[in-house]
Formats: structure tokens, sequence, C-alpha cells
């Protein structure tokens, strides 16, 4: 059975930092790409960041510079560290896997909450 499981979430103040994990069991962590999507009140889901099997990252414009995306492949983990958090990033986090073979898995998400 496969499980993403996502932590790190809470309610921070503008300009603080979290850092937010995904523990993933059931797969064989390394073949796969992880993504963070966050879903934001009211609006669709969005890509966040990604980190390839190989390590190469990618950010959404509105994270780039603050949020850092990184894998532990000897704990079946990926982070997210998030600094200077604004409001707009209030959202549920998802984590999100992926392989060349079409295999796909979702997290149940953790809020991140962003006081002004």
């Amino acid at each position: 059975q496969v499980q993403l499981v996502e932590s790190g979430g809470g309610l921070v103040q503008r300009g603080g930092s979290l850092k937010l994990s995904c523990v993933a069991s059931g797969i064989i962590f390394n073949i796969y790409a992880m993504r963070w999507y966050r879903q934001p009140p009211g609006k669709e889901r969005e890509l966040v960041a990604t980190i390839t099997r190989d390590g190469r990252t990618n950010y959404a414009d509105s994270v780039k510079g603050r949020f850092t995306v990184s894998r532990d492949n000897a704990k079946n983990t990926v982070y997210l560290q998030m600094n200077s958090l604004q409001a707009e990033d209030t959202a549920v986090y998802y984590c999100y896997c992926s392989n060349f073979g079409g295999s796909n898995y979702w997290g149940q998400g953790t809020q991140v909450t962003v006081s002004s």
C-alpha cells in the first residue's frame, strides 16, 4: 500500500518559516519525481515545486527565492523549506509523486496558515 504522509504545517506569522516533510512508503522512492502542490482557500490546486529523481528542481514564480525543495532518498522523504511566508501562501499543501511508468500518488495534505 502506497502512502505519502505530510507533516510540518501550522500557523506562522508573516515573514516566518516552516519546513514541510513528506514521507513515502510502499514505493521505490528514488525512481519517483516528487512535487509539492498547494490549494489556497477557494482556489484551484497549483504546482509549487518539483524535484526530479536526480535532484533537479523547479519552482513556481510565486515562490522562487523563498521556497526550497529537497529530498533524502535514504529516508524516503521530500522536504519543502518555506521562508519569508506571506498571507498568499496560506493553503493546504500536498505531496505528489509520479514515475515514467504512469504511477502517481497524492498525500492527504497539511494546512499552512500565514497570519498578517
